[in-house]
């Protein structure tokens, strides 16, 4: 008990001073709920709308899920793909790294024309967004193996595969769940991103559907409810992905045996 409060007891005591100096302010400064409600009014609000909250948030996870999970393939998949010869790493890696740096905003559009709006247009634009940080860290991981260990395993005659599965992948991994924390939460952000610009309404909204709609209303307290819930969402892929981490490296990695001081 003394150790979990160790760890929440902080971050949880400077949100209650956070959401006392935000109430205050409000109150002391007379400010209009459209431009900042308080937190008592963004809780009323959530309370209300919490139907409305929680097929967001559905939708919004469900597509945050598959965005995920196809950039973990295609990005794992890439990356052993590039590791397995220099001239391709050489010849494609460039065009990730382009990819990476187009406005996913500006590609919204084509997915619109090329899929229709809706489910897979925004799952599109969470792929894209979470994409490479797995592709590149598990790319590195892949080939910042210790030379000297495979060319033991060499000398025993092992070939590519066997190299590959005893220290090619083990030493990757730490890369890996490092790049899936970062797309972890990117996964979350690309799905907001796309159901702002190609999201549809409807059962079919996601939580993104919801700030924009609510934000050309002046349902200020809306918006932040929605927000408070998209960050949760976040947070919650993120734990998971650092769960995931400890669960398969949690016994024999130095990143999970380290001593908590």
């Amino acid at each position: 008990m003394r150790r979990i409060f160790e760890l929440i007891g902080p971050p949880l005591l400077v949100l209650v001073i956070i959401l006392g100096l935000w109430s205050l302010a409000v109150r002391l400064l007379g400010i209009p709920a459209f431009v900042l409600p308080s937190p008592e009014q963004v809780f009323e609000t959530a309370i209300i709308e919490s139907d409305r909250l929680m097929s967001g948030f559905r939708n919004t996870l469900v597509a945050s899920t598959v965005g995920l999970l196809a950039a973990t393939v295609v990005g794992v998949l890439g990356a052993i793909i590039l590791s397995t010869s220099r001239v391709l790493e050489r010849a494609l890696y460039p065009w990730a790294v382009v990819l990476q740096t187009v406005p996913v905003v500006a590609l919204a559009p084509l997915f619109v024309l090329w899929v229709g709006p809706g489910f897979v247009s925004v799952v599109l634009v969470a792929f894209i967004i979470a994409l490479f940080p797995i592709l590149a860290n598990t790319l590195m991981g892949l080939v910042s193996t210790d030379p000297a260990l495979i060319d033991l395993l060499r000398m025993q005659g092992a070939g590519r595969a066997a190299i590959f599965r005893k220290i090619r992948l083990p030493n990757s991994l730490p890369y890996f769940f490092t790049g899936m924390r970062i797309s972890a939460g990117l996964a979350v952000i690309g799905t907001i991103v796309g159901e702002m610009v190609v999201g549809r309404g409807g059962e079919k909204a996601g939580l993104g559907y919801y700030v924009v709609f609510s934000a050309t209303q002046l349902k200020t307290d809306f918006v932040f409810a929605t927000i408070i819930v998209s960050t949760g969402l976040g947070i919650a892929f993120f734990l998971a992905m650092v769960g995931l981490s400890s669960l398969v490296m949690g016994r024999w990695h130095e990143s999970e045996l380290r001593p908590s001081t």
